[in-house]
């Protein structure tokens, strides 16, 4: 049996022999629960190799089983995503945003858990003629066929750098000129005041639920705030960011 189908591999035998060989895999699930030394032997591999290894309720990986679609138990409790875009240096990203326009905007995603929230988000990002985006091995969601179908396309065409820690990258950003703006509810800033924009900028996008992490705030060298007028005290993440990014191109059109 062939143990691939479309962008995922399956199987325990078969996920071990990918990270031996070097193949790029963008996260590996592990059913919970299971257990042995096959899965001891991926956990550590998939640590050397720098790979995500998630812990996946039997609810949620039998979900994924139907949806690849899988045979109930032919994935042996492990399923792989392989990696599915060539990732960008982020050195070369930023390069590359500050050589393409005067002031660039590069987007980072902190903690965005929903490939179609990605997948919108680039989306976005693209129409509305960012450099790239930036996200984060750990506690992010992968790249996955999902985020491509919700990007519509824009995953073609926008520049992604994958970073182990965000707040170095933040840190590496700042050293190459760029100011981090961060969203945030209780912000004094109002994201339509002008000028916001007028420096090489890395918009950072916080999860719905907990928004910026306190670490990656302090890096941030400005903090915005979308007004709030209904009962509903945040936006989707990719509401947020589609509406401060089309801001970004109204105030450059002025």
């Amino acid at each position: 049996m062939k143990n691939t189908t479309g962008h995922y591999l399956y199987g325990r035998r078969a996920v071990i022999e990918a990270l031996n060989a070097g193949r790029e895999i963008e996260k590996i699930f592990v059913q919970y629960g299971a257990s042995g030394d096959a899965i001891e032997e991926i956990r550590m591999k998939a640590r050397q190799s720098n790979v995500a290894c998630a812990i996946a309720d039997k609810m949620k990986f039998n979900d994924m089983e139907r949806r690849i679609p899988l045979e109930r138990g032919s994935s042996q409790g492990v399923i792989a995503l392989t990696t599915m875009i060539d990732y960008l240096d982020l050195f070369d990203l930023l390069d590359a945003g500050l050589s393409g326009m005067p002031n660039p905007l590069i987007i980072a995603l902190d903690e965005i858990n929903d490939p179609h929230n990605v997948g919108a988000i680039a989306r976005s990002a693209e129409c509305a003629g960012a450099s790239g985006m930036i996200i984060p091995t750990e506690n992010s969601a992968p790249i996955t066929p999902a985020t491509f179908k919700s990007a519509a396309g824009a995953m073609e065409f926008l520049p992604v750098s994958k970073v182990d820690s965000l707040v170095v990258a933040l840190r590496n950003c700042k050293a190459a000129g760029y100011e981090i703006i961060g969203t945030d509810g209780s912000a004094e800033l109002n994201y339509t005041e002008m000028g916001i924009f007028s420096a090489p900028t890395i918009l950072v996008i916080g999860s719905e639920g907990k928004g910026m992490r306190p670490a990656i705030r302090k890096e941030c060298t400005k903090l915005i705030r979308i007004p709030m007028h209904g009962n509903v005290e945040s936006l989707n993440a990719s509401a947020a960011a589609s509406i401060i990014l089309f801001e970004r191109v109204r105030q450059a059109s002025l």
